[in-house]
């Protein structure tokens, strides 16, 4: 009995998710990866030339989500074709690799409604639409820091962009994502309840770029 309570309010507190129907979705969550934190914790291992010595990535583009108000549609059925090799990667230049391009489209793009070509030409603007503050960029070491120091860094560097609009992942005591709400059209919006979780560690780490 007390494992099926626990299950249950363990699935009550999960956002809700659905395959969804290409195309119906409220707003996107641009996020935003800090590369050197992904190639630490799983990229180097896996010989991502992303993580190669002098790569130089810091933050890249991880995607461009669809999303409800409440959960988000992922793995819709799509009457498009797939991307190409080389549409995926002309992507690597934001996004590290035309793998993590490949992938975006096949779980997220898929329900945007749009072809490959037009998903990832919006998620190349959404991106530019963003100032990513060049103080991270110019870390020299390994440094520790309240992770609400990202979202400020990242609220003053965009004006109009608001905390409620924005929220910064941790995985493993590290910043690990920058995540930025924006409407259909691409304003800065508020995140839904299950996007803004913030991690509120006091002790974060921080990579410098490699």
């Amino acid at each position: 009995m007390k494992y099926a309570a626990i299950a249950a309010l363990l699935a009550l507190a999960a956002p809700a998710r659905a395959d969804g129907t290409a195309g119906d979705f409220d707003y996107y969550v641009l996020s935003l990866s800090w590369s050197p934190t992904w190639c630490r914790q799983q990229g180097q291992a896996e010989g991502s030339e992303q993580c190669a010595d002098g790569a130089g990535f810091g933050w890249v583009l991880h995607g461009l989500w669809p999303q409800y108000e409440e959960g988000w549609p992922d793995y819709c059925a799509t009457s498009f074709a797939p991307p190409s090799r080389g549409m995926t990667g002309a992507m690597a230049d934001i996004m590290g690799t035309g793998g993590s391009a490949w992938h975006q489209w096949r779980k997220h793009g898929v329900c945007s409604g749009l072809s490959p070509a037009d998903y990832y030409a919006l998620a190349r603007e959404a991106y530019g639409r963003v100032t990513r503050p060049e103080v991270f960029e110019r870390l020299e070491r390994e440094v520790t820091l309240p992770a609400e120091v990202v979202e400020e860094a990242f609220t003053t560097d965009n004006p109009g962009l608001d905390p409620p609009e924005v929220t910064v992942t941790c995985r493993s005591g590290m910043i690990q994502e920058v995540r930025v709400c924006m409407t259909r059209d691409l304003e800065f919006r508020r995140c839904g309840a299950d996007v803004i979780r913030d991690c509120t560690l006091d002790d974060a780490l921080l990579l410098p770029v490699r």
